[in-house]
């Protein structure tokens, strides 16, 4: 295991409550909160409805279908933002008196990404007046074009970059349109969709109470679909775990925290993003993502739990899936490194089997990615001679505008691709990986700055003895939400290893002193020996830490437990 340089984030001096604790005001200045005005999360500070570019025409267009009493179609992307976004859009207009209200999500195996002119022809079936895209449809120009010429009216709303020319539609609403001045370009495709329906329910004379009653949709989509949570994304993520916690979540919300054996009343962002949105991931990446929003629909709890459990046996088998794929991938990065013969690896891995699986590639990147500290892409095969791949990206290196110009700079060489800063799809021939490959290293090597792919962790430096304890774990989890952007606490520091075993055969498990006097301390490392080369230390011996510190509840019991996230002898 590569031995990784940890550099602890700067504390400027800010104006905070004297009141805080002094761990929680570290860490709130360190992610640039500097005053007691940036900590209120209430809906009150949520940016203006009307300041989002384009969602007062949105509204109006969408206002003069439901008056009509026309058909309209939401068409979501596969994943669990669009999913959100899409069980979002649905519900709300029903609850405008509006039932002519459905949904359709791409097969990705048959369709690909966005608003295709093949979803288009499967749409036009059931006879909408109005297509509502969410998480999607800023690229689709054929798609719009296909649309438009059958007589169905379009509107998109999307969160994803935009290319050089726009689709012609009746009407788009994203915040990262070049121009736009909504404060906030983090917002997730659901997020956009909550404000679309806000704007709506304002034309629509309603009061936004029945709005704001969807918020742990928003939560969920916001946070499973890591978009940086900026402070109104905070605002938008509090709002919706209020609920959540209170029990006033839709049934399949409930339901999915159920399977993962994840409480309500203590839900975090956490239980979000690696519990309750895989599983509803799953099912976008492995069958058919209607099951997850039917999941998200249903008000019968019975149903939802159905619902729920089939996602559950589906998370299942994506598990087995990326298992799998995953120890090929370390493999082919293995014979990479030996072929480099000790020279660095590449500024930028593309990795491809032709028994890969479409659905689970992005997971095995992101997996590679954090292993090898730069950016990955993972593809599989696509139709006709076609690889479809999967970018994950590093903080600094924005995988997006990398594949443009490789696009820009080699014309035909990506035959579509779409994204944003930290994660892009694209398509391109197989024949042509090789040279692609070469490409895309060469652009990231042109835009990766001294040090940035040495694999740096950044902590918030080390805990004291005395502050390793419940009490200050129980008011780390209360200052979230924590998520991309505001990330959750780390520390690192020196800790004797008073016992140390490992657990099913993948887990390790120790028992630390901060001290010589210092009671010991529960340390787990979750998945640890599943990391290529990861270090299992010795009783009595002393290591370095990355950590966070957390709550752990057994049998009623609550202690503070130390989460590894990288370990090194000290």
């Amino acid at each position: 295991m590569m031995r990784r340089p940890i550099a602890r984030r700067p504390v400027p001096a800010v104006s905070l409550p004297a009141n805080l604790d002094p761990v929680v005001a570290r860490i709130y200045a360190a992610r640039g909160v500097v005053s007691g005005e940036d900590l209120a999360l209430g809906l009150e500070r949520l940016l203006p409805v009307g300041s989002l570019d384009g969602v007062e025409q949105a509204a109006d267009l969408l206002a003069t279908h439901v008056a009509r009493g026309a058909r309209i179609l939401v068409i979501g992307d596969y994943d669990a933002d669009g999913a959100t976004a899409s069980a979002l859009v649905v519900r709300a207009l029903r609850r405008f008196g509006h039932a002519e209200a459905g949904f359709l999500v791409p097969d990705r195996f048959r369709f690909g990404y966005g608003l295709t002119p093949g979803i288009v022809a499967l749409a036009a079936e059931r006879g909408p007046a109005l297509i509502v895209t969410v998480d999607n449809g800023i690229s689709s120009l054929e798609g719009v074009a296909a649309a438009r010429e059958r007589g169905i009216d379009v509107l998109i709303t999307d969160h994803h970059l935009a290319g050089a020319e726009l689709p012609a539609a009746n009407a788009i609403v994203n915040p990262n349109l070049r121009g736009a001045r909504f404060a906030s370009r983090a917002l997730a495709g659901v997020g956009v969709a909550f404000y679309l329906m806000l704007a709506l329910g304002r034309r629509l004379g309603r009061p936004t109470a029945p709005t704001a009653e969807l918020l742990d949709l928003v939560a969920l989509g916001t946070v499973a679909d890591v978009v940086p949570l900026d402070h109104n994304n905070r605002v938008l993520v509090q709002a919706g775990l209020e609920r959540i916690r209170a029990g006033r979540c839709v049934p399949g919300i409930a339901a999915l925290a159920a399977v993962a054996a994840r409480s309500l009343a203590t839900a975090g962002t956490a239980d979000l993003g690696f519990f309750i949105g895989p599983r509803l991931n799953a099912a976008g990446r492995l069958e058919d993502m209607s099951v997850g929003i039917e999941c998200l629909l249903t008000d019968d709890p019975a149903r939802a739990a159905t619902l729920a459990a089939e996602l559950d046996r589906l998370n299942r088998e994506r598990r087995a899936i990326e298992t799998r794929m995953h120890a090929e991938a370390v493999e082919i990065v293995r014979r990479l490194s030996l072929e480099e013969e000790g020279a660095r690896l590449p500024a930028a891995l593309c990795l491809f089997d032709a028994a890969w699986h479409q659905g689970v590639v992005g997971l095995v990147a992101s997996r590679v990615k954090d292993q090898v500290h730069r950016p990955v892409i993972a593809f599989a095969p696509g139709e006709a001679g076609s690889a479809r791949g999967s970018a994950r990206s590093v903080a600094g290196v924005h995988v997006r505008d990398a594949l443009e110009a490789v696009a820009t700079r080699v014309p035909g060489l990506i035959e579509r691709f779409g994204g944003h800063a930290m994660a892009a799809g694209l398509t391109l021939p197989v024949a042509r990986l090789k040279e692609f490959s070469a490409e895309f290293a060469a652009e990231i090597a042109r835009r990766a700055g001294p040090g940035l792919l040495d694999g740096r962790l950044e902590t918030d430096g080390a805990l004291a003895p005395a502050e390793l304890s419940l009490a200050t774990a129980e008011r780390l989890r209360e200052a979230g939400p924590f998520g991309s952007g505001f990330p959750e606490p780390s520390f690192d520091g020196e800790f004797t290893v008073v016992e140390s075993r490992v657990l099913g055969e993948k887990h390790l498990k120790l028992w630390l002193r901060a001290g010589p006097r210092s009671p010991p301390l529960n340390a787990i490392g979750f998945g640890w020996l599943m990391r290529p080369g990861a270090p299992v230390p010795r009783a009595d011996s002393s290591v370095r830490l990355v950590y966070r510190l957390d709550v752990n509840e057994y049998q009623g019991l609550k202690s503070p437990q130390l989460l590894i996230e990288y370990l090194e002898p000290a």
